[in-house]
């Protein structure tokens, strides 16, 4: 089995930070204040034009702010 490519795991994670956030009608500063986070970093965290990185922390403290168990945002959606 090959080796995913280094951003594919950030990639999974930031595009399911956004479809909880949106599926809550949440904006970005929204959900910025809701984690104590600022809304450029979820702004660039949510981003797949910039090659950004973010902790496990990070993400447990969105997870908690959306109400979305952590392991959900590492889930692979197939269209």
């Amino acid at each position: 089995m090959a080796l995913k490519p280094s951003n594919y795991y950030y990639d999974i994670c930031r595009k399911n930070i956004r479809k909880y956030r949106v599926e809550k009608n949440l904006t970005q500063q929204k959900l910025a204040d809701l984690a104590e986070l600022s809304m450029y970093y979820i702004s660039e965290i949510e981003s797949s034009v910039k090659n950004k990185t973010f902790s496990i922390e990070t993400v447990g403290r969105i997870a908690d702010a959306l109400q979305v168990p952590i392991e959900k945002f590492f889930k692979e959606n197939k269209i």
